[in-house]
């Protein structure tokens, strides 16, 4: 597979999460902030197995596409796993999990980006936050 830039990856990454219906995605732009990486994607599962499901669906696509991760972590627990694509990392919560960590507020100075439809949608309609007002 032809290199392709940190945001696209970004995005490629967001598409797989949803894929499997990660909750409350979120990708965040670190690159003026942090050296580690250029995009952080935050998402959750319902249960530790779903956390696990969106981490082995991402590995699976990204095969399909010649990519592997250069690190995972936290799979055989399901509570946070990290995926680490270089330019792109993946934090993938149990949700009582991420809240207690809360990534989204350690990281408030980066801008949120945009997903280009229809993963945007997707985002949209996988949050457990809209449920909870609803």
């Amino acid at each position: 597979m032809t290199e392709i830039d940190a945001r696209e990856k970004a995005v490629l990454l967001s598409r797989f999460a949803l894929d499997r219906k990660a909750y409350d995605l979120v990708v965040l732009d670190v690159r003026e902030l942090t050296s580690i990486a250029d995009y952080f994607i935050v998402c959750s599962g319902r249960s530790d197995r779903q956390v696990q499901s969106i981490a082995q669906g991402i590995e699976e696509s990204l095969r399909g596409k010649g990519m592997r991760p250069h690190a995972v972590e936290g799979v055989a627990r399901g509570q946070w796993v990290l995926m680490d694509f270089s330019d792109v990392i993946v934090h993938i919560f149990y949700q009582p999990v991420r809240e207690f960590y809360d990534l989204e507020g350690l990281w408030i100075d980066a801008p949120r980006v945009e997903l280009p439809e229809p993963y945007a949608s997707l985002a949209h309609q996988f949050s457990i936050r809209n449920e909870q007002h609803a």
